[in-house]
């Protein structure tokens, strides 16, 4: 068989980058090894610069509307802030991904779920994807198969220069009160390096977890069981326990080769401030389906421009995130204490809601708000370089 394009792995990168492709005419395979419906441990927010990178709604999956943020310093000092207006709504990524699954078969695209690509190679100008038995052929691969997918394993794309790590699990409601937790999120702050806890309500349960950087690994579920304990969650109420990884990009990977390129978690693509990749996700599939769409009309002969826009576009918004992710690791008790002022939540919401547009931007947020924060992230190292090399 034959495509415009191959899109190995039906996530919300793989899905949305799918739909862009066949609503725009392209010939497209969505290919992944499981079968849909099928869940993923997230978190399951989406801001709202997420939502308004993606090209169709997801209202029939949302859960919850959060709009007010609580967060406390090592299960202590407490603040909550929020302005009225929605922060974030929350979903399940067994119904969300199914959503987005839909809508790209929707637009065209034609889905081979719980068919597992054994084997990528490029082959006399196109590449081939072995499957089942079958040698499916396209004039361009779009990699969306995850931190360990085959695209980037085999092709020598993605690459990580850190990973972290979170254990998460559900709370029913009734086990946990919703009036309470409903319509925020909680975050527990400065209690294990590199992340945070959470609390995240959705339609029948709460999300529970904790995540940080890799060497956290072995202490997860005791992290877990104080996050559970200082919110009255007994250790029987937790169901669904499971443990993810979470890629963060090395600036030195290559995102694009030849017909070739990766997005998402594929790509290393999160924010390392909440450990979230929906919006990079969204924001990655856009810039894959515009360099597809170059290369099929013959407008660029390769994908290798993909990664330099795609750079570009992030930028703003991981240097903020770098500077913040800094100084609350380094310094947590000053950083919250900053966090708590007005100010400083402004410039918070505007990194939430997306409303940067330029690294100058978001310098101007850091630099007037957030001043004694970019100080403290300066001291602490140099946070823009992972995106000032990409």
């Amino acid at each position: 068989m034959t495509y415009d394009a191959i899109v190995v792995g039906a996530g919300p990168a793989g899905s949305t980058c799918a739909y862009r492709l066949a609503d725009a005419g392209a010939s497209v395979l969505l290919l992944d090894r499981a079968r849909f419906p099928r869940d993923k441990p997230c978190g399951g927010g989406v801001t709202l610069r997420a939502l308004d990178a993606l090209p169709v709604s997801i209202d029939p999956v949302v859960e919850d509307v959060v709009n007010v943020a609580e967060l406390r310093l090592q299960y202590r000092t407490t603040v909550e802030r929020g302005s009225g207006k929605p922060l974030a709504v929350m979903t399940q990524r067994i119904r969300l991904d199914a959503h987005l699954v839909a809508e790209a078969v929707r637009a065209g695209a034609e889905l081979r779920d719980g068919l597992k690509a054994e084997r990528v190679e490029t082959c006399n100008g196109r590449v081939v994807v072995a499957a089942g038995g079958e040698r499916l052929s396209a004039r361009a691969l779009v990699g969306a198969d995850g931190v360990n997918g085959i695209v980037g394993r085999e092709l020598g794309l993605g690459g990580n220069q850190a990973v972290g790590v979170a254990l998460e699990g559900n709370v029913p409601w009734g086990k946990l009160d919703r009036a309470r937790y409903g319509g925020r999120i909680v975050m527990e702050l400065g209690v294990l390096s590199g992340g945070y806890g959470w609390v995240f309500p959705k339609g029948d349960h709460a999300n529970v977890g904790v995540g940080g950087w890799q060497r956290e690994g072995p202490r997860l579920r005791a992290h877990l069981a104080r996050l559970c304990a200082e919110h009255g969650i007994g250790p029987d109420d937790l169901e669904e326990l499971r443990g993810y990884r979470l890629p963060l990009r090395s600036p030195r990977s290559t995102l694009a080769r030849g017909r070739t390129l990766v997005v998402g978690d594929a790509a290393g693509l999160i924010d390392p401030l909440s450990g979230d990749g929906m919006y990079e996700a969204f924001v990655s599939a856009q810039f894959a389906a515009d360099s597809v769409l170059d290369l099929l009309a013959g407008r660029a002969e390769t994908l290798e421009g993909y990664g330099t826009g795609l750079g570009r576009s992030l930028a703003a918004h991981l240097w903020a995130s770098w500077g913040l992710k800094v100084a609350l690791d380094r310094f947590p008790r000053t950083t919250f204490a900053l966090a708590k002022t007005g100010l400083v939540w402004g410039a918070i919401e505007r990194v939430v809601r997306g409303e940067l547009t330029d690294v100058t931007a978001a310098r101007g947020i850091v630099r007037a708000p957030l001043k004694a924060l970019a100080m403290l992230a300066r001291a602490a190292g140099n946070p823009g370089q992972a995106f000032r090399e990409a």
